[in-house]
């Protein structure tokens, strides 16, 4: 399971994907991922995450927006030095594709900004 990481205004994003075999299906074209984030602050400054906002594209070329508040029903406080890790999972309709998108965050002064998270490659049979 590849890593794949990127850090934006001292936020430290990491990803590990996998495939779940076990809920897919290559007759009816249902390929099921699991995805493992790790959200590291590696600032002096205590942040919040408020949203989300993915774009998930399929090989097939079909691409999803997906955009809420905060990830899995949460919006952390992630103090400087500590984490929040969480998982969740996408259906793709194709044996390959990649997921990517940004977090909005909040500072303790109330400024918001966003921070990447890096584009990851979903591929059936890759674990």
């Amino acid at each position: 399971m590849t890593p794949f990481s990127e850090t934006t205004e001292n936020i430290k994003v990491s990803v590990r994907p996998l495939y779940i075999e076990s809920e897919s299906n290559v007759l009816s074209r249902k390929f099921v991922f699991a995805y493992f984030i790790t959200i590291e602050n590696l600032g002096s400054d205590t942040v919040q995450l408020l949203r989300r906002h993915w774009y998930i594209t399929h090989d097939t070329g079909k691409v999803e927006e997906v955009e809420g508040e905060g990830v899995i029903g949460k919006q952390p406080v992630i103090q400087p030095g500590k984490f929040h890790e969480y998982n969740s999972f996408c259906i793709l309709e194709s044996l390959e594709g990649f997921m990517e998108g940004t977090y909005l965050m909040k500072r303790s002064n109330n400024e918001t900004f966003r921070i990447t998270i890096p584009r990851f490659v979903l591929r059936a049979m890759a674990n």
